[in-house]
């Protein structure tokens, strides 16, 4: 499987990268916290570690380390607009269940 981006998650990362100046991609992960028990941790990469696993969607690459691959293998990573608020929507399938504020979630 993989980890995939949406063309509107893909746009707006490649933007961040342009903006920021540097960066090989994105890194996401995961850490156990919040009350559903893990939650993404989603942060510019300017270099891959050696164990890291590489996708690449849109013209992205997207790191992942062999840990966190476990719980999010299979994810699509969407940028939604809803009114004034914006962010990344993590469309996972080993997610059994997610807290009310969308912050963490159980796999």
């Amino acid at each position: 499987m993989a980890v995939t981006l949406t063309e509107a998650a893909a746009r707006h990362v490649s933007k961040a990268l342009a903006n920021r100046g540097r960066g090989v991609g994105l890194r996401l992960g995961v850490r156990t916290s919040g009350c559903s028990g893990l939650s993404y941790v989603l942060e510019f990469a300017d270099q891959a570690s050696p164990d890291d696993l590489s996708f690449h969607s849109g013209g992205v690459t997207v790191l992942v380390d062999p840990g966190s691959l476990i719980h999010v293998d299979g994810t699509q990573l969407d940028f939604v607009r809803e009114g004034l608020n914006e962010g990344f929507k993590f469309n996972n399938p080993n997610a059994r269940g997610e807290c009310g504020c969308g912050e963490s979630f159980s796999a």
